[in-house]
């Protein structure tokens, strides 16, 4: 027959396919190969690129690493969001220069284990997820995706919810309600198209690289320019005071900000509000700590890292794409908006919120300030006067304002300090230093680059992470289809759960993915330790020993982390008196139990190393 349709066959008597059947698939078949020709050898290039300049020395090999770097810039992309941003914010209100260290820090420890998932995957080849499910525990491994997935999903929401604020606010442009579906449209739109690019492979995935590299280079600059504005102003930066604010101080964790503590001694209740400052700072330092190095971005790493067809030779420019690319971008983004937020809020009300300090430093923008502050004020006021007098809230109007009028100026200054500041907020006050219109603009470029990096990173981790779950390569439809989930999750979240709280809830989400890191990071050590997948690239002596003490390091701090996250959180299950916080102390026990009992049950398989090669 001619289409070969006939089911009476047999292998004497094969099925005939019409001619420009076998053309096509011929083509097909060509196309495939030549791909694959091309991207070995480019591949090959790339090795013996690296290969050649660490003859050279160390001007040449860093010169080469320079040359391939590319994963590191996709960390970058990912981690300078709206948490990012979030957590510098607050960290500068709330604790001025003091807090310099905290995301620089956090961002080297997850460096470390960032470097160690890095150095499994190119030293075996293997795919994480599979490796910890076959030779550590698969509930760690399926504890780590399903970790990853929700925080894609969730993280999604305030991206949208940040870049659309930005466009509108900062921008100016398509304000109002439909204005806001448009901007979230586009930003979908975009973030799909781009990710298209990198699922085409090879040029594809140069030019997503490049993308991201030019909106991480927006970010960084937009804020950096913010820093130089304000250290050519009369009264300048105390870089004395920026620079020792980079000194590691963890005695924050339990007592206020120095300017804080000033105000509380003079203050009605030094009890509530040493309490409540504390509070606040300790959610503002486990927000900025998770957003440094998040869950998803632990998956991320090693299968960007594989796709570009990296092995055992990259490993060295795996940590310095990592000390770079995510670094460098992040620690100067991160570190200007905590200098900018702590010179202009640190210790300093709202102008026309407490009238004795401007008169005191004479302020001539103390002019009436808006009701929104006010209401925000006169309810942190209210806060300690409730815990002052038993009647309070059985007070008249007059009788509470002539309360509020009486407090000492340390209450007043605290109340006025501790008002939730934004993003928009921060540009509306640099109006005096750059215009209303050049403030807006450099702060609206930065906030929309942060959101819509962001969003393409998550939404390509996404397809990862469902493409693993599912046993598939990682390309495809099924791939693409996953990267569109936090597009859908994050456009139509951003304006029904998120919609009354387009800032300042990403750091709740920043806690939550702080609850997260310590399943990923205890997978990670157990990796680094595993001779059934290391074999002899095992590390060995004082090499080892130095890894694992940062590793445990960093693993003690994540799980410090997650433990004030959760001690802090008094958020109930909607429509319910449950807390939050004994449902995720409840998974992780389970968690673990789940873990001790399927280690005995389903024991993690060996492998015969015996032909492997010696380590570098």
């Amino acid at each position: 027959m001619a289409f070969g349709n006939d089911r009476r066959h047999d292998h004497a008597n094969p099925v005939r396919m019409p001619a420009f059947a076998w053309q096509v698939n011929i083509t097909v078949q060509v196309k495939e190969k030549r791909m694959s020709e091309i991207d070995t050898t480019q591949i090959e290039k790339d090795r013996q690129l690296i290969i050649d300049a660490k003859k050279k020395g160390t001007g040449a090999t860093v010169g080469a690493y320079a040359k391939l770097s590319g994963p590191g810039w996709l960390q970058s992309a990912i981690t300078l969001g709206g948490g990012s941003l979030a957590g510098s914010l607050y960290l500068g209100i709330i604790g001025g220069y003091e807090m310099m260290w905290l995301q620089p820090l956090m961002m080297i420890f997850g460096i470390v284990m960032l470097s160690a998932i890095g150095f499994v995957a190119l030293s075996t080849g293997e795919k994480p997820f599979r490796a910890i499910n076959k030779h550590v525990n698969p509930v760690l491994g399926w504890g780590w995706a399903i970790a990853t997935l929700m925080a894609n999903l969730v993280w999604a929401m305030p991206q949208f919810s940040l870049g659309t604020a930005a466009v509108q606010q900062n921008l100016g442009v398509l304000t109002g309600e439909t204005g806001g579906y448009v901007v979230a449209g586009i930003l979908f739109v975009i973030a799909s198209v781009v990710i298209w690019f990198y699922d085409s492979g090879g040029w594809g995935i140069k030019l997503f690289e490049a993308l991201l590299k030019v909106m991480v280079a927006i970010v960084v600059l937009s804020f950096f320019l913010v820093v130089i504005v304000l250290s050519t102003k009369s009264d300048g930066l105390e870089w004395g005071r920026i620079i020792a604010g980079f000194v590691p101080n963890p005695g924050l964790l339990f007592a206020p900000a120095e300017t804080m503590q000033a105000f509380i001694d003079t203050s009605s209740n030094k009890e509530f509000w040493t309490e409540t400052i504390l509070s606040g700072q300790r959610d503002r330092m486990v927000a900025a700590a998770a957003t440094a190095v998040g869950i998803n971005m632990t998956f991320l790493l090693p299968y960007s890292m594989l796709k570009r067809g990296w092995g055992k030779d990259f490993r060295g420019l795996a940590v310095f794409d990592l000390s770079t690319g995510l670094f460098i971008p992040f620690v100067l983004a991160t570190s200007c908006v905590v200098i900018t937020a702590a010179h202009q809020f640190h210790g300093k009300p709202e102008p026309g919120l407490v009238a004795e300090y401007d008169k005191q430093v004479q302020r001539t923008d103390a002019g009436e300030a808006p009701a929104a502050l006010v209401g925000k004020y006169k309810a942190n006021l209210d806060l300690v006067l409730a815990k002052n007098h038993d009647n309070f809230d059985s007070m008249t109007d007059v009788e509470k304002d002539a309360a509020r009028a009486a407090l000492p100026m340390g209450d007043k200054m605290i109340a006025a300090t501790l008002i939730k500041r934004d993003a928009f907020a921060l540009a509306d006050s640099l109006e005096s230093l750059a215009g209303k219109g050049i403030s807006q603009y450099v702060f609206g470029i930065g906030v929309v680059g942060m959101a819509l990096s962001s969003i393409i990173i998550l939404m390509l981790i996404n397809g990862f992470t469902i493409c693993e779950m599912l046993g598939q390569p990682s390309g495809g439809m099924l791939h693409r289809i996953g990267c569109f989930l936090p597009g859908i999750t994050g456009a139509i979240g951003a304006f029904t759960l998120w919609k009354d709280a387009k800032f300042y809830l990403a750091v709740p989400t920043s806690v939550f993915g702080m609850m997260l890191l310590p399943i990923a990071y205890v997978t990670f050590f157990f990796l680094m330790n595993n001779r059934s997948i290391l074999g002899k690239n095992m590390l060995q002596g004082g090499k080892k020993s130095l890894v694992n003490l940062l590793m445990l390091v960093a693993v003690g701090l994540a799980g410090t982390g997650a433990t004030i996250a959760i001690a802090n959180s008094t958020n109930t299950i909607p429509g319910t008196e449950v807390q939050v916080r004994w449902v995720a102390l409840g998974l992780v026990v389970v968690l673990g139990v789940l873990a001790v009992i399927v280690h005995f049950v389903h024991p993690p398989q060996k492998i015969d190393h015996s032909a492997a090669a010696d380590t570098e």
